[in-house]
């Protein structure tokens, strides 16, 4: 099972970019899947999740507003469309696909799965 995330690349403040996150699972829509990011500062901080049929989505309070995470099960897709990036922004950000949702808030569990990340750089 891979997931492979793309869509990274340089972009200045206020700019926008779409992560794609592309899955080889066809029990894609068993999971809620989420995009998470490592930055200087953090080995792994949560960025959003949405839950199995997309019908709810619940983001870090640093990007709400700003970011919207969305799923498309037909093709076993995920996305994160980012708007108005800030220099914070930068980091790799990658999807991660998890059996079970619960309370977390920004504190999620290992995933079940993860796949390799991409690369988001927001500088001018």
């Amino acid at each position: 099972v891979q997931l492979q995330a793309s869509g990274g690349g340089l972009v200045q403040p206020g700019g926008s970019l779409r992560l794609t996150c592309a899955s080889s699972d066809s029990r894609f829509s068993d999971y809620v899947m989420g995009w998470f990011r490592r930055t200087p500062e953090k080995e792994r901080e949560f960025v959003a999740v949405i839950k199995w049929s997309g019908d709810s989505t619940y983001y870090a309070d640093s990007v709400k507003g700003r970011f919207t995470i969305s799923r498309d099960n037909a093709r076993r897709m995920v996305y994160l469309q980012m708007n108005n990036l800030k220099p914070e922004d930068t980091g790799v950000y990658f999807c991660e696909a998890h059996g079970t949702f619960g309370p977390f808030g920004s504190r999620w569990p290992p995933p079940d799965y993860r796949g390799e990340g991409t690369l988001v750089t927001v500088s001018s």
